[in-house]
């Protein structure tokens, strides 16, 4: 555990319990970052995991103001706009969502002030804001401005130091929100690494987005099964030859060392793979050992035989996490992987944690969300908790009210 995360665990993270709700303005800073279709929400999960925290506080406060950023606007985009996840917002909670015209402003507080007892104020998009990203003190002040108390339950944005996390932190009197609070339990619990057997299951394209989580969690658990893209720089580094099966040439120097290193041996990596002629889902494919890819076919998923080696793993452990897909799941044929690999954390009886936007839809997808222990609303954050590195978003809560 790093020093950061050990001095973090040890502290006694402020939360809504710590704090006075009644007659106030509460600024919460939500993870509702969405996928859209044409206007229309396609899944909801952030969202419905937002709702604890608001639900909460709503009854309470005298006002409720939610924020959130939504993809990667460069400046205003209409088709970024907060309303169709506003709408969505209402409709899972049960209370009257009003989208704000703004971010801040004397317009965004004039909605505030009127907004009906029960009712909630979304504020739009905040990366409509050319601060929001660079923690520009003036939005950060704007932001502070609208309310009296702000609620941070953002887990999927706490590795960002951004006006709309940070900057409002600093200037209000702070406290985690009940998502937040559940990710770092979840985390905590997961660095601690108590509960043995301890595996680790990584997949997804590049290895180079996970290769210091990997460096960090290996002298922690038990076994680490890989496979996705990422798997095959570690094959073609242990040797194998791979055909057109992705490979981060740039990494295998970093990968030969990690597999040479003493815990080396804790790495399963697949015993078969569907490999395809082309990068398509109507593609051809079959399956075969990884000592005979051919030349010219890349692999997209892992095979039964490697599903079987790593289900045995999973289903014995009591501590699992699980983060990036073992193939293209979108496609039916490249799916069966990850399938298992779901099928399995499902059957675990032990402690488990499935965290990275892949991950989480391929469980969904599955219907399997509801058989895990829990489901992280955080992909980039929970790696980087898990890497060891601190997180702006939380460390900024751990100031006292006296020290804003």
């Amino acid at each position: 555990m790093s020093i950061w995360y050990a001095s973090l665990a040890r502290t006694d993270l402020p939360t809504i319990d710590s704090i006075e709700l009644s007659g106030r303005t509460v600024v919460v800073r939500s993870d509702l970052n969405v996928p859209l279709d044409n206007g229309k929400v396609t899944d909801s999960f952030r969202i419905a995991a937002s709702l604890a925290t608001i639900n909460e506080i709503l009854p309470k406060a005298g006002r409720v103001v939610v924020a959130s950023h939504l993809g990667r606007p460069k400046g205003f985009d209409p088709s970024l706009s907060m309303r169709p996840v506003a709408e969505e917002l209402s409709r899972l909670g049960g209370f009257e969502a009003i989208l704000a015209p703004s971010v801040v402003g004397a317009d965004v507080a004039s909605t505030i002030d009127s907004a009906p007892d029960g009712a909630v104020v979304v504020l739009e998009n905040t990366r409509f804001e050319a601060g929001e990203t660079s923690n520009d003190p003036i939005l950060a002040a704007g932001l502070a401005d609208l309310g009296d108390v702000f609620v941070n339950d953002a887990f999927g944005t706490a590795h960002r130091a951004h006006a709309s996390n940070v900057g409002v932190a600093q200037r209000l009197p702070a406290v985690a929100g009940r998502l937040l609070e559940a990710e770092i339990s979840a985390f905590d619990r997961l660095l601690e690494g108590s509960d043995r057997p301890y595996v680790v299951i990584m997949g997804g394209a590049k290895i180079s987005d996970k290769l210091g989580v990997i460096e960090n969690l290996l002298p922690k658990v038990d076994l680490m099964l890989i496979g996705g893209g990422m798997c095959f720089t570690l094959l073609q580094a242990s040797g194998y030859s791979v055909g057109k099966s992705l490979v981060e040439d740039s990494m295998l120097e970093s990968v030969s060392d990690l597999l040479a290193s003493e815990y080396g041996d804790k790495i399963a990596l697949p015993l078969d793979v569907v490999v395809a002629d082309s990068f398509a889902a109507d593609a051809a494919y079959e399956t075969v050992s990884v000592s005979q890819i051919p030349s010219g076919s890349m692999g997209l998923d892992i095979g039964p035989r490697t599903v079987a080696q790593f289900t045995s793993a999973i289903t014995e452990a009591e501590s699992v996490f699980w983060n990036g897909p073992m193939g293209v799941f979108e496609w039916e044929a490249f799916r069966h992987g990850t399938e298992g690999v779901a099928d399995a954390i499902a059957s675990c009886d032990g402690y488990t944690v499935v965290g990275g936007g892949d991950s989480v839809a391929a469980l969904r997808m599955l219907n399997r969300e509801g058989d895990v222990s829990h489901v992280s609303s955080g992909g980039g954050a929970g790696l980087a908790m898990l890497e060891g590195t601190p997180l702006p978003g939380i460390e900024a809560l751990t100031k006292t009210t006296e020290d804003k």
